[in-house]
């Protein structure tokens, strides 16, 4: 049985459907990113490799958000977000909304990209 972590406070006292979305998008991290550290950073949760974080979520009053903690992942894919609300630092998602897996998938590539260039 795995053991519990900080991520797993910050999830328990989300109401749903928020709860559950970033419970989907924290499943989907830890598929992409499995030698990753679970974290919080910056009062947020988020998936730290070789000391630096990759990639962090947090649920707001009227969204969620991922993180991608470079000001330049989000928009070298821009093309890829037109129905998402945007800045160099955050993408906005609706609460029942979870991000696509393949979307997840290339945000977590460029980050893991970046960092070994």
């Amino acid at each position: 049985m795995r053991e519990r972590t900080v991520i797993d406070d910050y999830l328990d006292v989300l109401p749903e459907p928020k709860r559950s979305t970033l419970a989907a998008l924290r499943f989907e991290l830890r598929r992409l990113l499995p030698e990753a550290e679970e974290c919080i950073s910056y009062a947020m949760p988020g998936f730290r490799l070789n000391d630096k974080v990759i990639a962090g979520f947090a649920a707001f009053k009227n969204h969620l958000s991922y993180f991608p903690h470079s000001g330049s992942v989000l928009p070298e894919l821009a093309d890829e977000l037109g129905g998402y609300k945007w800045s160099a630092g955050t993408l906005q998602f609706e609460a029942d909304e979870p991000l696509p897996a393949d979307l997840v998938a290339k945000l977590v590539a460029v980050r893991l990209e970046q960092l070994h260039a």
